[in-house]
């Protein structure tokens, strides 16, 4: 599994692997162990996570959301510290030991909440994704 085939969906909490584009939306399966299936309509903003980057101060603005996974996982692997019900100075601190230049104006700690669940979902269902493209294409 690929962040191309990783979905999270306003308003709904956990992430979704892309199944299929159907008639009236994209059909969707929970990464968990409900594996429930949902179709997302034109009404719900979806987001690829390929598609998410995190601001910062940095002359390009942005670092996209793999980089920023696979850093936590090289510094942290499955001990991470935080949770999403963290003290939000705790949270914040996290976030700037893996990436010191992350945009504190612009990056909210509703964000830090979301990337910490985000990344034990992936961590626990598709640690697959963690993998860099050069091994993939190396086996």
């Amino acid at each position: 599994m690929e962040l191309t085939e990783i979905a999270s969906i306003s308003g709904k909490g956990g992430l979704f692997k892309v199944l299929k584009p159907g008639k009236s939306g994209v059909l969707l399966e929970s990464l968990d162990e409900a594996k429930t299936r949902i179709v997302a309509g034109a009404s719900q903003r979806m987001s690829l996570l390929s598609e998410i980057s995190i601001y910062t101060t940095t002359q390009e603005g942005t670092v996209a959301l793999i980089e920023v996974l696979k850093k936590i996982r090289k510094e942290f692997n499955n001990d991470l510290g935080v949770d999403a019900t963290s003290d939000n100075d705790e949270l914040k601190s996290f976030l700037k030991s893996v990436l010191p230049e992350y945009d504190q104006d612009r990056v909210y700690v509703s964000d830090i909440k979301k990337l910490v669940k985000w990344y034990s979902i992936l961590m626990q269902y598709a640690p697959e994704i963690f993998e860099a493209p050069a091994e993939e294409s190396a086996k």
